[in-house]
């Protein structure tokens, strides 16, 4: 089989076709044949090192796809078409993964946006509904609106019935996360004095923070009274630290985001999320918004793009 794979950690560039055997699935697994991957911020780090997961050189990234299963395994029949998270790998013509890593699709969705729905929106589902409890009526801020994970959030907590704020750099990115379900899109450089304005000085319940860097400490001053901060992530390049007497003179919380040490952790709760958000996908509530589609030889340029901050709306890779 055809396969991007990362052959150096010197960042996008040193991502190559190559030919490498078809996986071999154990029985947990399910062999799926893959139509469309995701790229995501991990497949950027992978390429660097810098992500907590690295398998040996070389290797495919890839943490989500979708496609058609190959033979009955996992209570998937042969022909069924699924989205999957098999965290590396996604960057093959077939792939191998953990039964409790791939979901259903409903009838009419099409594979490509189906590549685009796990890894983001189970991660804006943990981060929305277990660890910020977001209840109806709320404000959410979301920092990085217009990418794969912000529009995720963006979708979902309006679908809960929240306000949501996007953070963007630029007008077309604002569009972007208005499209996706903002009301208020605000620049990055001064969103503090933009979100006072918008809130009439009341601040927001929840921040949507996959950016970390110099904006935190107004994002946590953009919180109202008992607000909650989520850290999904330090796409900014830098970790904030946090001044502990601000949380306590406002009793707000910073919480830590981390998706997949959960799921590694309680294997059935991804299956628990996507019966979830099944209903929200089938009505349209959720539509992930799709941003430049590539080849799979052309892997490198789809990293890039993550990689140069170009992406508005989700990259994806083709691999057939």
């Amino acid at each position: 089989m055809r396969a991007a794979v990362i052959t150096a950690l010197t960042g996008p560039d040193a991502v190559e076709l190559r030919e490498r055997p078809e996986p071999a699935p154990e029985p947990h697994q399910v062999l799926i044949d893959v139509h469309y991957a995701g790229v995501t911020f991990p497949d950027v780090l992978q390429t660097r090192g810098l992500y907590q997961r690295r398998p040996d050189l070389p290797f495919p990234p890839g943490w989500e796809v979708s496609g058609v299963v190959r033979a009955d395994a996992g209570g998937f029949r042969a022909g069924d078409r699924v989205a999957a998270m098999p965290m590396t790998g996604g960057f093959a013509e077939t792939v191998a993964v953990d039964g409790s890593m791939v979901f259903p699709l409903p009838d009419g969705l099409p594979l490509d946006k189906a590549a685009a729905l796990p890894l983001n929106y189970l991660t804006a589902h943990f981060a929305l509904t277990r660890r910020a409890q977001l209840k109806k009526g709320e404000t959410v801020l979301v920092h990085g609106a217009a990418g794969g994970l912000g529009t995720a959030a963006c979708q979902l907590a309006a679908a809960y019935g929240a306000r949501v704020v996007a953070v963007v750099s630029t007008p077309e990115k604002g569009e972007v996360a208005r499209a996706a379900g903002a009301q208020d899109a605000v620049p990055v450089d001064g969103f503090r004095d933009e979100v006072r304005r918008l809130t009439r000085g009341r601040g927001v319940d929840v921040v949507v923070d996959p950016v970390g860097g110099d904006r935190f400490t107004d994002s946590l001053r953009s919180l109202t009274r008992e607000g909650r901060l989520l850290v999904l992530g330090f796409t900014g390049g830098e970790i904030p630290t946090v001044k502990v007497n601000r949380l306590l003179l406002t009793n707000t919380s910073v919480l830590g985001v981390a998706s997949a040490e959960f799921w590694a952790t309680e294997p059935d709760y991804p299956r628990r999320q996507w019966r979830d958000l099944l209903p929200l996908i089938e009505s349209g509530a959720i539509d992930p918004q799709l941003g430049p589609l590539f080849a799979l030889q052309d892997a490198a340029a789809a990293i890039r793009e993550l990689d140069e901050r170009r992406a508005a709306g989700r990259v994806l890779i083709r691999t057939r």
